[in-house]
C-alpha cells in the first residue's frame, strides 16, 4: 500500500498547487538562480498519524518565509510583517500542502489524522529520521530566488 505511492511527486504536486493558487508565487525545482537558505531558518511541521504515520517538513530561510507571507496576505513589502504574521503564513501553507497530500492519496492510505502545524525559527534547523522511518525531500525554489525543503517522514502505521 505504502510503497506504491509516489511520495516525492505528490508532496512536489501538493506545493505547486498550494504556491500557485494560495500564495501566486511558482516553485519549481531549483536551479542556478535560487540562492541558498539563510542562516535563520521556519521549519513547520504537521504530524500525521493512521494507516501512516509521521510528519511532514516545510523549512525555508526568514527572507523566503517573509516574501511568502507578503504574497499570501497580498502585501506589496515585508516592512510591516510581524514575526507572528510570518511564522502564522508558514504554518498555514505547511497544512494546506498536507492537507492536499493527503486528498492525492487517499485512495491508497483512507485512514490519515493530521495536526495543526507548528513553527518554529533557528539557526541550521533540521529534520532527522526516527528508527524505521523513511524519508522524502524535495528542493524547491520559490520565486525564482528563495530556497525551500519539503520532507516527509513516515513509515506504516496500526489505522
Amino acid at each position: 500500500m505504502v510503497t506504491t505511492v509516489p511520495f516525492a511527486n505528490v508532496v512536489y504536486d501538493s506545493a505547486r498547487e498550494v504556491f500557485e493558487s494560495m500564495v501566486f508565487m511558482p516553485i519549481e525545482k531549483p536551479g542556478e538562480a535560487a540562492r541558498d537558505l539563510d542562516d535563520v531558518t521556519l521549519l513547520a511541521t504537521i504530524t500525521f498519524r493512521g494507516h501512516l504515520e509521521g510528519c511532514f517538513h516545510l523549512r525555508c530561510g526568514r527572507s523566503g518565509a517573509a516574501a511568502v507571507a507578503a504574497n499570501m496576505l497580498c502585501m506589496d513589502s515585508t516592512e510591516a510583517l510581524s514575526d507572528d504574521d510570518v511564522s502564522d503564513a508558514i504554518g498555514e501553507i505547511a497544512n494546506m500542502i498536507m492537507g492536499s497530500v493527503k486528498t492525492r492519496i487517499q485512495d491508497k492510505i483512507p485512514n490519515l489524522e493530521i495536526s495543526i502545524p507548528s513553527v518554529v525559527e533557528g539557526r541550521q534547523i533540521r529534520n532527522r529520521p526516527g528508527e524505521s522511518m523513511a524519508r522524502v525531500a524535495v528542493d524547491v525554489s520559490i520565486g525564482h530566488e528563495h530556497r525551500a525543503e519539503l520532507s516527509l517522514l513516515y513509515r506504516e502505521g496500526n489505522g
